[in-house]
Parts: C-alpha cells; structure tokens; sequence
C-alpha cells in the first residue's frame, strides 16, 4: 500500500468528489484521476481509481435501478466497448508523459465545456438516431480507459434529449458502472493491478462508499451552482498543471 502522506492528502478529498459524483453530482468525479496524477503516474492512478468507482457504482445503480432509459444505454454501451479497447491500445503503446498530457488536456477541456453550460451554453433539445449515440459512446469509451473521464462525450449526445432527472441518474449510473466492469481486463492486461495498488485502493475504500451514499442524499437537497462553478474553474487549474509537468 502506498505510505506517502502527500498521496492521501490529494488522494482522499478526489475521492470524496468521485464519491459525490456517483451518489448523483455528475461531472465531479472527472477531476478525481487529474488530482491524484499530480502525486503518481497517471496510468497507476487510474488504475487505483477503478475498484473504488466499481465499489461506489454499487450504491448509485442500486439508488436510482428502476431509472434506466433502455435505448440511450444500449446505443452508447456498444460504442463504448471500442472506445475502450482504443484506449487500451493507446495506453499501451505510448510513454507516461503523452497520457499525462492527454488527462491534462481532457480535465481542462471538461472545464471549460461545463462552465460555458452553467454559464447558459444550453444544447438544443435533440432526438438523433441511436448510431450518432454510439459514436458519442466510443468517444466515451475511450477518455474512460484513459482518465475514467467518459462523462463529457455522454453528456453531449444525451442532456439534449431532456431526461427526466431521476432517469438520467440512473442511466448514467448504469452506463458507468458497466464501463467500469469492461475496463478490468484492459487494466489487468497493463500490469496495473498489482498489490499495492489495490491495497491502496481498498484503504480509500470506507471514504468512497461514505461519500457516495452522502451523494445521494444531497443530490435530491442540495442546490450546490457556486460548488460546481469552483471545482470547474479547479479542474482547469489542474489541467494546466498535468500538461505543464508533462511538457516539462
């Protein structure tokens, strides 16, 4: 198990976001994986994330079950797989640095996009056909395998089609939670599940399943626009940080 205190410092309040963010406050996780790559590398961070988001997706799909849109799920699902078998090829095949770069580019990226949407950047409403999903899914797919930040691509293909709230939850919980599942053996196949970092993971554990099921509570309370607005502008910062230390 990783002893750095300078690692749990970073470590536990990224999960407390994760574990927010799976509990209904969507788009707080993706700044998870960019906070921890600033204290490990960027492919064994991902790798320790992965059994704390499968242990936290528990609780959100067991919330929010009987909320599924069958016909968004199943569109962008089989885009996903390929979007997930690409980033494993990717990962494989290039130094830390270039993946550190493209989680840097992909925290800021998700930023900006979140904060023009707050900022009234609204999609218009949109009935596409099921095959536009799954392209939007391999895109989803694919930043998921390399920053366990699918979430953009999602949204831009189904927050256009007006969900009702508790059925957007809960697909997006579903999707994920599947997601998780077929990145295993992709991380498997990378070496990266190796003692030490599930022993890291399973310490992290307890804040995970804390803050998800606070998450849940919260979401159907709370109202949280300025939080939102701070760990956007956050994310940014991070994302500049990552591509300056891989640059470097």
């Amino acid at each position: 198990m990783i002893s750095d205190p300078v690692f749990y410092a970073v470590a536990v309040p990224a999960v407390i976001l994760l574990g927010l963010s799976k509990g209904g406050f969507a788009g707080l996780g993706s700044l998870s994986l960019p906070m921890i790559a600033l204290v490990t590398d960027p492919v064994r961070a991902a790798a320790i994330v992965l059994p704390i988001l499968i242990v936290q997706d528990v609780v959100g799909v067991w919330a929010f079950r009987r909320s599924i849109d069958r016909f968004v799920l199943g569109w962008t699902l089989a885009g996903a797989v390929v979007g997930i078998v690409l980033g494993y090829v990717f990962a494989a095949s290039v130094s830390a640095d270039v993946v550190l770069l493209l989680v840097g580019v992909i925290s800021m990226l998700f930023g900006i996009y979140q904060l023009w949407k707050r900022r009234g950047g609204e999609l218009p409403a949109s009935r596409s056909p099921g095959w536009v999903g799954g392209l939007f899914g391999v895109a989803s797919g694919f930043t998921s395998q390399i920053a366990h930040a699918g979430a953009p691509p999602w949204q831009l293909w189904v927050l256009p089609r007006r969900l009702p709230r508790d059925v957007l939850i809960g697909t997006t919980a579903v999707f994920f939670a599947l997601v998780n599942w077929i990145k295993v053996p992709a991380y498997i196949a990378l070496g990266q599940f190796t003692n030490e970092n599930l022993m890291t993971a399973a310490a992290l554990g307890p804040v995970a399943i804390a803050s998800t099921l606070a998450g849940v509570w919260l979401v159907r309370r709370v109202s949280p626009e300025r939080f939102f607005t701070a760990i956007y502008w956050l994310m940014i910062s991070v994302g500049v940080t990552l591509v300056w230390k891989a640059m470097a």
